[in-house]
């Protein structure tokens, strides 16, 4: 799956020249953590998050008073307080890319550019979470399991045709490493399956049953 297909587009943006008062309230109105700070040309240049807008904020133990903080904020430029060390994403980049940039570097969003280098949209961490809840099936019902299989050509086929001549449907599958290079470890869930029922057409395939419920 690649970022075009989670990201979303058109993402609200401000200029370096916006004061941070108007994107604060931006972000407040929008319900969103970050926004993409672009020039009048369209270039991007910058992003600034609520933690930024919050450094720039005066301290509560400031002397100032309600009238002067507002003054003073409205003052500030969204260029001065934005991170202008970008890490973005492509549009054509895969979705584990995306979520390993931002996972080394911290953040919990990127821009996404096209094959022109323009804005096209926003990735975010909500936007992986929402992939990883549909990747492992987390709002269809069935029986969820997790267990060691041995690490071996034709182990995953065979497995498959068990629990489909067993009258399951496999929702969702995948795979970990296991505790060494001969196990794998896999998390699967199916429908049509009482959990015995998929513990007997699975047994003579799996070397541990780690966790298995209905959810």
């Amino acid at each position: 799956m690649t970022v075009s297909r989670v990201m979303t587009e058109n993402p609200f943006t401000v200029e370096p020249s916006t004061p941070v008062t108007d994107a604060q309230a931006l972000l407040r109105r929008e319900k969103i953590h970050r926004l993409p700070v672009l020039t009048k040309q369209g270039k991007l240049v910058g992003i600034i998050s609520e933690k930024d807008l919050l450094y720039a904020s005066p301290s509560p133990a400031s002397t100032l008073n309600v009238y002067e903080m507002t003054q003073l904020l409205a003052k500030l430029k969204v260029e001065s307080v934005m991170s202008r060390e970008l890490v973005v994403a492509h549009t054509d980049e895969t979705l584990e890319d995306a979520a390993r940039k931002m996972s080394d570097n911290n953040i919990g969003g990127l821009p996404v550019l096209d094959g022109r280098g323009v804005l096209v949209g926003i990735i975010t961490e909500s936007d992986i979470f929402r992939v990883f809840i549909d990747l492992f099936g987390g709002r269809s019902s069935g029986i969820r399991a997790t267990f060691r299989i041995p690490e071996r050509h034709g182990e995953i086929a065979e497995l498959s045709k068990e629990i489909s001549d067993a009258g399951g449907n496999i929702i969702s599958f995948g795979t970990l490493p296991g505790s060494s290079y001969d196990n794998a470890v896999c998390v699967i869930k199916v429908d049509g399956l009482s959990k015995e029922d998929f513990i007997k057409a699975v047994e003579t395939s799996i070397l541990e049953v780690i966790d298995i419920r209905e959810s």
